[in-house]
């Protein structure tokens, strides 16, 4: 398997935010994300992970103060306009949450929902659309046919409706998916299916991918490099086996220290998976 591509960053952050005048939630926070790769960031409840995402995606509203840059392939994303950033957002960027039944709107059907994030950067006629729709419910192994595209988000399990969202984050195959603690409301089998999948995209896209988790465990298995966000701070960041075998950082050791114990050879296999995940 190859290891994570030395090319130029995808995405490269140095950023700062505060809410009025409050302690910053994120302190000079540099973090890179290449081509094809994808990033773990780990970090505890109230660390700033989510205030990262929002950040990256132009989302964090009037009251926080972002100072420093975001810049993404050749744009500095701060500087945009919301009509600029409206014209990125599920086209070259996107984002998938926590919870998908709270993120589908409960009212329209799974068709119709697709239909309009398509419409949203598209302009191609109905076979078109429905080409892509098939192609991305395929993507992530749900099926296309009319039946289910009839179903509102209340008629599917919490799994499948997490796929529905993934399929319509990657409907216009962005260059960088932001997955914001994914796969957290999910039973554990579902979760190792959901980061599958993920790993599945990177593979067959070369979609770079940021993977946002307060689960250390949970992100070896797909990364390529681990980045440890504490207390707004970036401590660490490392390939998976560095972190897991050799972390520098007290905290980071404190992280490997908390988690439930596994047999040394799952371990080792999981952090070697993550530090090799191949990008074909």
């Amino acid at each position: 398997m190859n290891s994570v591509p030395s090319n130029s960053a995808l995405l490269s952050t140095h950023l700062s935010v505060r809410y009025g005048n409050k302690p910053a939630v994120l302190r000079d926070v540099e973090l890179e994300i290449h081509r094809g790769e994808v990033l773990g960031l780990v970090g505890q409840s109230g660390s700033g992970k989510s205030t990262l995402a929002m950040a990256i995606l132009g989302l964090l509203g009037k009251r926080a103060q972002a100072e420093g840059t975001i810049r993404f392939e050749d744009r500095d994303l701060l500087t945009l306009s919301e009509s600029e950033l409206r014209a990125l957002r599920g086209r070259e960027l996107a984002l998938v949450l926590q919870s998908p039944l709270s993120s589908l709107n409960p009212a329209l059907k799974i068709r119709t929902q697709l239909k309009e994030a398509w419409r949203a950067h598209a302009w191609g006629g109905r076979a078109e659309a429905e080409g892509a729709i098939r192609d991305a419910l395929e993507s992530v192994s749900l099926p296309s046919h009319a039946e289910f595209l009839r179903k509102y988000p209340s008629q599917m399990s919490v799994g499948q409706a997490q796929r529905v969202l993934i399929a319509m984050a990657i409907l216009h195959r962005p260059a960088l998916l932001v997955a914001d603690e994914a796969t957290s409301a999910l039973d554990v089998i579902t979760q190792s299916e959901v980061l599958g999948l993920f790993a599945k995209l990177n593979r067959d896209t070369e979609m770079s991918i940021l993977y946002i988790s307060h689960d250390l465990a949970s992100v070896a298995g797909i990364c390529h490099r681990i980045a440890i966000l504490h207390q707004g701070e970036i401590v660490e960041c490392g390939t998976a086996e560095q972190i897991f075998n050799r972390p520098q950082h007290e905290y980071t050791q404190r992280l490997i220290a908390a988690m439930p114990p596994l047999p040394s050879a799952d371990l080792a296999a999981r952090a070697a998976a993550g530090s090799s995940a191949s990008i074909v």
